[in-house]
């Protein structure tokens, strides 16, 4: 048995070109910039800045995105030379099959599924109220019993526009990558071109004397709040999902990970120092810190138009999830641990349509009656198991001599993958005990399928 869970994949059999269900290669380093751009900027542009200000990290908010970012692109470098090695869809769980063997890679992959599956149905939830908002504006009123999810005693029994965008942004996939990424390419256009004009404006009515005092709870509230912004950056591993459908995959991965990773940190930054800027930092914890800011300055138009930029943003973040999900579950089928419905591509678009509308079905179930507030925490979970095996994964892998030279190489090895592991363990520590638990159920339930059906089926069994 010992040896069964163990087997490990060669990377010159993942390499092949031969392989009778590959993805088409369409995506340039621009497209996966701008992927990994439209997983990252979401809600916690418009929401982090005003309430970690408010009860961590003061004005120094700056400096825990930047810790916060700094972890992530230590990470991002580990990401970035397992996906320029091994160009193959299936991400940490691909690179956990090749260097730990088969069990862990297991249990990687199905960390991934709840982590994009968890993320598409909370960022949906969310999506919905910012619609009801910026619908209120033009006097268009939502129904509340559609509104919100199954809870009679508040009035709601299903989110009907949560239901609606996630099925919409499916249908979108199932047409095929390139064309996803096309309108993800001009959502992405939409909510930068809002957050800087957000940017653009406040600037002229920041007030020096709000920074002070910069650090009001100090070094422990800079780290705490980086812990909590941290979050934010999830979303830069769904581009190693791409990995397959990219042209020169080992120059254009890199980039596509660390430039979208420098790219977000910068408008993390920025908008931070405007925000506190405008606003004392006590006044800062509220929902919609952002809007808050524009009423403040009687920029009501403003405020409008950040309710728009929320909208698309989250939409893109739905999409660039949604997509990394359906990849993690295509790689698991294709490898014999999941049925082959989920690994069937659709003869006129070549997209794995069967498992793509299965798991936004399921999502879209959770999205329209489950309250997810308690369950966010699981997708950071999920998240950071994945970063300490790609880092721990990276000093294994240069050990391989199967993998082919060249591509790129992480820098200092291998003080930084050591450090990106360490740091990605010390943040799974900060996670709550119900959040533990509820994760042990998740993977229990993972362990009755891959012990029941994958373990059975798996390719491994032919070698």
């Amino acid at each position: 048995m010992k040896s069964v869970l163990l087997r490990r994949k060669n990377p010159s059999d993942l390499l092949e070109k031969n392989r009778k269900v590959q993805l088409k290669q369409t995506l340039g380093g621009f497209d996966l910039i701008l992927l990994g751009v439209g997983a990252i900027v979401g809600t916690g542009i418009f929401i982090l800045p005003g309430t970690v200000a408010a009860s961590h990290s003061g004005p120094a908010i700056v400096f825990s995105f930047i810790i916060a970012a700094i972890i992530c692109a230590l990470a991002g470098l580990c990401y970035s030379e397992f996906s320029s090695a091994v160009p193959v869809t299936g991400s940490a769980y691909t690179y956990g099959y090749i260097v730990f063997g088969e069990f862990v890679a297991w249990l990687v992959g199905w960390a991934l599924v709840l982590e994009y599956g968890l993320a598409v149905a909370s960022v949906a939830t969310g999506w919905s109220g910012y619609l009801s908002t910026l619908l209120e504006g033009f006097h268009v009123m939502i129904p509340k019993a559609i509104s919100g999810p199954f809870n009679p005693a508040d009035g709601t029994f299903i989110n009907l526009p949560a239901i609606a965008i996630v099925l919409a942004m499916a249908f979108l996939l199932s047409r095929g990558v390139q064309e996803s990424a096309k309108l993800n390419k001009i959502m992405v256009f939409i909510k930068v071109g809002v957050i800087l004009l957000f940017i653009g404006v406040g600037v002229f009515y920041v007030e020096p004397a709000n920074w002070q005092p910069f650090m009001p709870f100090g070094t422990a509230g800079v780290l705490s709040g980086a812990a909590l912004v941290f979050f934010a950056y999830l979303g830069f591993d769904a581009v190693s999902s791409a990995a397959e459908e990219v042209k020169n995959p080992q120059r254009n991965l890199p980039i596509g990970i660390i430039g979208s990773l420098l790219i977000c940190t910068l408008l993390y930054v920025v908008v931070s120092l405007v925000l506190t800027g405008i606003v004392p930092y006590t006044k800062l914890n509220v929902s919609d810190p952002v809007s808050y800011a524009m009423q403040l300055m009687h920029q009501d138009w403003m405020a409008g138009l950040i309710s728009l930029g929320a909208v698309v943003g989250m939409m893109t973040v739905i999409l660039v999830m949604l997509y990394g999900g359906t990849r993690i579950l295509f790689a698991l089928a294709r490898d014999g641990l999941l049925p082959k419905s989920m690994y069937e591509l659709n003869k006129k678009y070549n997209t794995p349509t069967k498992n793509t509308w299965i798991f936004s079905t399921l999502i879209a179930f959770c999205a329209g009656f489950v309250p997810l507030a308690k369950l966010v925490e699981l997708v950071n979970m999920g998240t950071l198991l994945a970063f300490t095996i790609v880092s721990l994964g990276v000093v294994f892998l240069r050990r391989n001599k199967n993998i082919p030279s060249g591509g790129f190489k992480v820098p200092l090895f291998p003080i930084l993958p050591i450090c990106s592991f360490l740091l990605c363990l010390f943040l799974i520590t900060q996670l709550s005990i119900y959040t533990w638990i509820a994760c042990g159920v998740w993977f229990a339930f993972g362990l009755i399928i891959y012990f029941t059906y994958g373990i059975r089926n798996s390719l491994m069994n032919k070698k």
